[in-house]
């Protein structure tokens, strides 16, 4: 686990892992999406300027997210809310905020919307398989305990740790995974000590070898990247059949303008809702709006986000056929 890479010569701040994975996914996300739509922009730097956009949407959207999930952490200090260097963003919050301002800026330009969604879609994908390695090497959105071969230990400090130790009434756990002995004061219902503080009897439970290191987990984290990974790929080859499709003049099945995107949500709220069972950080939530009962609240959304997928597969199957019977008439 790497939460900050190094420090900034001469000054007090240092590089977040993920942040700059964040980066480094969004400059993978531009590079692709120009390269895509270079038969269909009329000026690349157009695709530039939705790309810096999106990422600021983005970012405003991933820490929206977090803090209407997390409201009782802030609303005690509300300014704490832009103190995003600390931490608290969510990727879901982040993906939807951008589709939204990328939407609106292609009807204000008036430029082909279900092309440039398509490759956008794409483009998505590979920029959260980038972010999620941020989250692994920051230590969120960790697993549960697991034993199988490529299971990962989070060090003592970490989320997974704390997580361990203490009981998690919001996910039906009333007792902690890892039980720590009675002479560690304070462990079961409060905040860790910092590693410093422990005597060297203690720490001996802790670190390395020790019986009370933390458990080993599933990484949830890399299994979200490989997902995104694959996804990106799926769509990009799906992307290229309705492409050829299209070129060609052949009639097949899904290839209008549009599917990718429509599928990016199918394939996404799948991933996303098995590997929540494997996740051990986000709570047990119920919302009335909820088709499934239980669950976290990004697996009751994720249902949604599937639905959504096929109705608009729908949608533009049906309006591809209405355009193309037009054209015929024409």
């Amino acid at each position: 686990m790497h939460p900050e890479l190094f420090k900034i010569p001469l000054t007090e701040l240092t590089v977040k892992s993920y942040g700059l994975m964040i980066v480094i996914g969004f400059l993978m996300a531009v590079w692709l999406i120009r390269r895509l739509s270079r038969d269909i922009t009329p000026d690349p730097q157009m695709i530039t300027n939705a790309a810096l956009y999106s990422l600021i949407a983005g970012v405003a959207g991933a820490r929206l997210f977090y803090v209407l999930h997390y409201f009782e952490r802030f609303k005690d200090d509300m300014l704490s809310v832009f103190v995003i260097w600390n931490g608290g963003l969510e990727l879901l919050g982040g993906v939807i905020l951008a589709i939204i301002v990328i939407f609106a800026y292609l009807c204000y330009h008036k430029l082909p919307i279900r092309q440039y969604l398509d490759i956008l879609a794409i483009a998505l994908l590979l920029a959260l398989a980038f972010g999620r390695i941020g989250c692994f090497l920051s230590g969120c959105c960790f697993g549960k305990p697991a034993s199988v071969a490529w299971a990962v230990r989070f060090p003592y400090g970490s989320d997974a740790y704390y997580s361990q130790v203490h009981p998690d009434l919001k996910r039906n756990r009333p007792e902690p995974h890892l039980k720590l002995p009675q002479d560690f004061s304070g462990y079961t219902d409060g905040p860790l000590k910092p590693l410093n503080d422990l005597t060297e009897e203690q720490k001996k439970f802790l670190v390395d070898k020790g019986i009370k290191r933390s458990l080993q987990v599933h990484p949830t984290q890399l299994y979200s990247s490989a997902a995104a990974a694959m996804g990106s790929l799926l769509l990009y080859l799906f992307w290229k059949r309705s492409q050829n499709a299209q070129k060609g003049g052949r009639k097949r099945l899904l290839t209008n303008p549009g599917s990718t995107f429509a599928l990016m949500f199918i394939l996404y709220g799948l991933g996303r809702f098995f590997i929540e069972f494997l996740r051990d950080d986000n709570p047990f939530e119920y919302s009335w709006w909820a088709i499934y009962k239980g669950g976290t609240i990004s697996q009751n959304f994720c249902i949604y986000l599937f639905i959504f997928g096929w109705i608009l597969l729908i949608i533009f199957q049906i309006y591809g056929k209405r355009a193309a019977n037009q054209k015929r008439n024409n």
